[in-house]
């Protein structure tokens, strides 16, 4: 205790007893590291939150407080209204139920293609099994933009034009080969013990993959999912290229449409955009205990 103290010899102090202060306790040594981190990880959060703090304070402001005061400042009148207008003159409703069918159907639709493919490539043993991974892997690198002309000439031919179907299924072309590449090294870390146990046991090969296999890829789906969601929520050259009547738009197109003729109303723009990013915010909060784990599944074989 740091309020001890220790007795001396008497034989060495001529029988007297003479009290010797004990040595001050160990403090405990700071951890820079740690602190160096957390100022690291505050300014960070800083950073990437000032934007949004900015954009919801324009959101409630008026005109004239946009044009007149920095974007720090608090508005003079909280102008909520400027929720309602946007909803009222981009038809978020008509645009945000589109774009929500579309993801719905093509996420997990894609996601479970994309996981009976990649567990075919990783278990069950075929010829040319590694060059079709390899096929998908460079098919994952061809850039959008590159097959939009092919693209609505064949929308066009099969009569699918401006349709979420026509929509629905260039999404889940482009998607799918990124999925199977990111699920395929998820699958080959499972342990060939789990699955050999199972056909002792009887289990099918699609019993195995939806009993056994599946369940354990929830980490890697929950983080697949997240990212699919927000890349579907979000594209723009597909559906910008696709969809023509704006009953059909989704987010992105009616984002553009809204600032191209409502270019100098910063208030229900910004509005607009924010209540354009919530279903994105919910998703992610939903999953993003999983996405951590899922992001490196599969980065290395156990």
């Amino acid at each position: 205790m740091s309020g001890a103290t220790i007795l001396a010899n008497p034989a060495a102090s001529g029988g007297q007893v003479a009290a010797v202060p004990a040595p001050p306790a160990n403090r405990p040594r700071r951890d820079y590291v740690s602190i160096g981190l957390w100022i690291s990880l505050a300014i960070s959060a800083l950073v990437w939150a000032l934007p949004f703090v900015f954009m919801f304070l324009t959101s409630v402001k008026s005109r004239a407080d946009v044009n007149t005061a920095p974007p720090w400042y608090l508005p003079t009148e909280w102008l909520f209204s400027n929720y309602a207008d946007a909803v009222d003159t981009g038809n978020l409703w008509v645009t945000g139920a589109n774009s929500l069918l579309v993801a719905v159907i093509k996420v997990p639709l894609g996601l479970l293609l994309a996981a009976a493919a990649a567990y075919a490539l990783a278990r069950l043993r075929f010829r040319f099994s590694k060059l079709v991974l390899g096929l998908l892997a460079a098919g994952s690198m061809v850039p959008i933009q590159v097959g939009l002309g092919p693209l609505f000439t064949t929308m066009l031919s099969l009569d699918l034009l401006d349709t979420k179907l026509g929509l629905i299924l260039p999404y889940l072309a482009f998607g799918i080969p990124y999925q199977i590449f990111m699920l395929y090294g998820f699958f080959r870390a499972i342990p060939d013990e789990l699955e050999e146990s199972a056909r002792i046991d009887g289990a099918s090969t699609f019993r195995i993959f939806w009993q056994i296999c599946l369940p354990l890829a929830k980490p890697a789906l929950a983080a697949l999912f997240i990212l699919d969601f927000v890349a579907t929520w979000n594209e723009y050259a597909i559906a910008a290229t696709l969809l023509q009547s704006q009953d059909n738009w989704t987010v992105p197109l009616a984002v553009l449409g809204f600032s191209g003729q409502h270019a100098t109303d910063y208030g229900p723009l910004n509005a607009f955009i924010i209540m354009s990013a919530v279903p994105v915010l919910i998703v992610y909060l939903m999953f993003q205990r999983y996405f951590v784990a899922g992001a490196f599944s599969g980065a290395v074989k156990g």
